[in-house]
């Protein structure tokens, strides 16, 4: 496995890549306004980006020079500019109704990175993986699946929501580039324009919404129902 045989200067590097990627989900956490949102999740795709060009430079995986340039155009151009389009035609600029407080989600988030981060522990230890930049990979990982899923549930608006998706998708992505480098170039390629299929289908369902039901938040669209 490539963390095992990493230099001290590749383990920091890596290290603080995926700790200034963990930062930014919580900046998203932390945030009601939708273009904080959309900036921290374009830095954190170019983060990731840099990162899979560092692992290709380390490891020796040319083929990960090309997944970092896709995802700098896909993750960290193309789908932050449709989502600020979407942003721009809904012309809703923050979370109006909030069911915890910016501070108060960054307090259960952090209760989430305690919690991946005794996970983790666990893992690496069955792994016997110890004081690796595994076990911090793993962390950032589980962190950032769990705060994806914390602003799925907490946040309403669609576009909040697709962010939060796409967050999630981050940290698992950010994960298999530290931890399973080698993963097929296909299966790379194919995630990152599943993403692209994902945020355009939802710019047209959330059109949709605002057309037939003047809204896209969830707490009224639960009216609905029935």
């Amino acid at each position: 496995m490539l963390v095992q045989h990493l230099s001290p200067i590749a383990s920091s590097l890596f290290s603080l890549l995926a700790i200034a990627c963990l930062l930014l989900s919580f900046v998203m956490l932390g945030s009601r306004w939708l273009n904080n949102y959309l900036y921290a999740f374009a830095a954190e795709s170019w983060i990731i980006a840099v990162l899979s060009a560092a692992v290709g430079f380390y490891g020796n995986y040319p083929e990960l020079y090309l997944i970092a340039i896709l995802t700098l155009l896909f993750r960290g151009l193309l789908l932050p500019y449709l989502v600020w389009r979407i942003i721009r035609r809904l012309d809703v600029d923050r979370e109006i109704h909030l069911f915890l407080q910016p501070s108060t989600s960054l307090i259960v988030g952090a209760l989430f990175v305690m919690l991946a981060l005794s996970v983790s522990f666990r893992i690496a230890a069955e792994l016997h993986l110890q004081l690796t930049v595994a076990t911090l990979a793993l962390t950032v990982m589980l962190s950032m699946k769990l705060i994806g899923f914390l602003i799925l549930a907490l946040r309403h608006e669609a576009v909040s929501q697709i962010l939060g998706l796409l967050v999630l998708e981050n940290g698992i992505f950010l994960g298999s580039q530290i931890l399973v480098p080698g993963m097929p170039l296909l299966i790379e390629m194919v995630i990152l324009f599943d993403l692209l299929i994902i945020v355009a289908c939802f710019g047209v369902l959330v059109g949709y919404l605002m057309t037939h039901a003047g809204t896209t938040s969830s707490l009224d669209l639960k009216r609905l129902v029935g």
